[in-house]
């Protein structure tokens, strides 16, 4: 019975003590993202949202050349033989 009306107490614990620990970083983001340095918005955020921006586009171009090919070689006849 002394097991029961213990858990409650732990996962109160845990709920209230977690949430308080958190910084806001909003106002740093907005800083960062608000600069004037000529990049455009979804590459400000560093090394990693370059490497994100051009995966995306490779891919992309990629796939477009692969749906293109195959769309060319369904329109081409078939050959008999």
């Amino acid at each position: 019975m002394n097991r029961l009306l213990k858990i409650p107490v732990l996962a109160s614990r845990a709920f209230s003590s977690s949430s308080r620990n958190l910084k806001n970083k909003v106002p740093e983001a907005q800083k960062l993202f608000q600069k004037d340095n000529g990049l455009p918005v979804h590459i400000k955020g560093g090394t990693g949202d370059v490497l994100l921006y051009r995966t995306t586009m490779a891919l992309t171009v990629a796939g477009t050349c692969y749906s293109l090919y195959w769309l060319l070689l369904a329109s081409m006849p078939q050959k008999k033989g």
